[in-house]
């Protein structure tokens, strides 16, 4: 077994039923990313869905819903930040509300940035 998977077993077992949950589901996430291809270098972005935010929402589970809200974002490069925050909720303890409010706001920028992107190679 590669040290990575070795480490990601570790991981796991360390972590309570909840946790377990919360890391396959995120494993799911980034097993479904977009590849990103498709799209037209001089059309706008469409707009997002802006899906509402449930009060209860998990983290996992508004990744999930920022996907469907922006499906026209390379989701490739958000991987890095958005697993960022969800270690700091699962393995650090850093509350769900905060990480998610930082996840809109992480998916928003990358929005923005690719709305001005298409707009200045026009």
């Amino acid at each position: 077994m590669s040290a990575d998977r070795q480490r990601l077993a570790e991981l796991f077992a360390a972590l309570d039923r909840d946790g377990r949950r919360s890391l396959l589901e995120f494993a799911e996430f980034l097993a479904a990313r977009r590849d990103g291809a498709g799209d037209v270098a001089d059309e706008a972005p469409p707009a997002p869905r802006n899906l509402p935010r449930p009060d209860d929402e998990s983290v996992i589970a508004a990744l999930k819903r920022l996907r469907l809200s922006y499906p026209m974002l390379d989701s490739a490069p958000l991987l890095d930040a958005a697993a960022s925050l969800v270690t700091a909720h699962v393995l650090h303890g850093r509350s769900a509300v905060e990480v998610i409010d930082e996840l809109e706001v992480l998916f928003a920028d990358s929005y923005a940035g690719l709305s001005s992107g298409r707009e200045a190679s026009k």
